[in-house]
């Protein structure tokens, strides 16, 4: 009996996904709850399980593709590995005498080559787009990636040893290909954006082009927070069993900030204000397949160790691409910590629909003058985002000194003053 593998529910206002990666390929043997193929939506990536123990007898749903809620992206039979296996190696037998007759006697190695590209997966996006600007078809190069799958670099190799198809120039001498153009593009890469990546391009633009986007500047001496930091790090982390960081004195003294100043905690619905009596605090966490932006929720609720937590075990998530629908919705608020990356100053985007973003950079030591005389502090520069059609200048302003005036002075936050 043939079980259907289709696309699960993806979550809240996910209607569609991208087909990333297949982890079994037709024939190979599955079992029940083993991940079957990945899936790429504009939130998240979604592993999709088997369904049933058997054999993958079909793939519908190929790398790249679009598909739906419920799609159907392919079919286990249950109880049929023999039946399964022996399949797709009958259908390379029948289609070898093909290639035998179209051509004049091909030598032997040349019907064993159909048969495995019969078999093998389409070439790289990279490896086609090469091919097709050099007028090479990539059914003539030899596949060296998994499967037989044509590389960008096989169809590199093919050019190099001259195995090109004709070019015909003089069929179009009106407008030849320039050498140097030619040359450049086998060492290009054209890659398919990812859904992630497509969403977070289409989401920043949008919000340049929707909020009424301004930045405000400030700088924190964080010389209070380290010297707390340092003195009570090891009994912090023996105690909580996680490392005191500085993001809990942050999310801290912007929930307070918050709560003075609810305007930044705001988002505007058509002609209407809606104001957030609650902090869900986003983090912006970098990883290898873009941003994502998962939510601290309710983090005014919270002590420092609860946020230090709650952002350890979604950043965790994060690397590892486990992140839920629900880690990642409710944000009202956002901070971006481009420090870690070594950036002094920076002006963050909002994550529409929000209304403000905070922006961390490296600490760095400066001459700064304090009670008339120069001293060398550990300076940061702070940078506020805000939608300027709800927040005015001077509650921005506020805002941002109320944060630093926490971080200066951080037994405020311990005291909730």
């Amino acid at each position: 009996m043939a079980t259907e593998i289709r696309v699960p529910t993806l979550g809240e206002s996910v209607s569609e996904a991208t087909v990333g990666t297949w982890f079994k390929k037709v024939g190979d043997t599955v079992k029940a709850d083993e991940p079957l193929v990945e899936l790429e939506t504009d939130k998240v990536t979604v592993e999709v399980p088997s369904p049933a123990s058997g054999v993958l007898v079909e793939i519908v749903a190929q790398n790249g593709e679009t598909v739906g809620l419920s799609a159907l992206l392919g079919q286990i039979q249950e109880g049929a590995a023999g039946s399964a296996t022996a399949a797709p190696a009958a259908k390379p037998a029948e289609a070898a005498p093909a290639p035998v007759a179209a051509a004049a006697a091909p030598a032997p190695a040349a019907v064993a080559s159909s048969a495995a590209s019969a078999t093998s997966m389409p070439p790289a996006p990279a490896a086609a787009k090469v091919a097709a600007d050099n007028n090479i078809s990539t059914s003539d190069v030899d596949g060296s990636g998994k499967r037989g799958q044509v590389l960008k670099g096989d169809v590199i190799a093919a050019i190099a040893k001259g195995s090109s198809a004709p070019a015909a120039p003089a069929a179009a001498p009106a407008a030849p290909r320039p050498v140097a153009t030619a040359e450049d593009s086998v060492r290009e890469e054209r890659v398919k954006m990812t859904r992630l990546r497509q969403t977070i391009a289409k989401r920043l633009k949008d919000a340049q082009n929707t909020a009424a986007m301004l930045t405000t500047y400030n700088e924190v001496d964080m010389k209070a927070v380290m010297d707390l930091r340092t003195k009570y790090k090891d009994v912090f982390e023996k105690k909580h069993g996680v490392k005191l960081g500085f993001m809990g004195f942050f999310t801290k003294a912007i929930t307070h900030a918050l709560k003075e100043l609810p305007a930044v905690n705001a988002e505007i619905d058509g002609t209407d204000i809606i104001y957030k009596n609650y902090c869900h605090v986003g983090m912006a966490v970098g990883t290898d397949k873009g941003l994502v932006v998962p939510v601290i929720r309710d983090a005014d609720k919270m002590s420092i160790a609860e946020v230090e937590k709650e952002l350890a075990r979604l950043a965790k998530a994060a690397r590892d691409g486990s992140l839920s629908m629900a880690d990642m919705q409710g944000g009202t608020f956002t901070i971006t910590n481009g420090g870690v990356y070594g950036s002094l100053m920076s002006s963050p985007i909002l994550n529409a629909p929000q209304s403000g973003i905070l922006g961390m950079h490296k600490i760095q030591e400066r001459p700064v003058a304090i009670g008339g005389q120069v001293v060398i502090r550990p300076m940061m520069y702070l940078a506020l985002s805000y939608d300027h059609r709800i927040v005015d200048g001077k509650e921005a302003v506020t805002f941002l000194v109320r944060v630093k005036e926490s971080l200066e002075d951080p037994e405020r936050l311990v005291l909730d003053l």
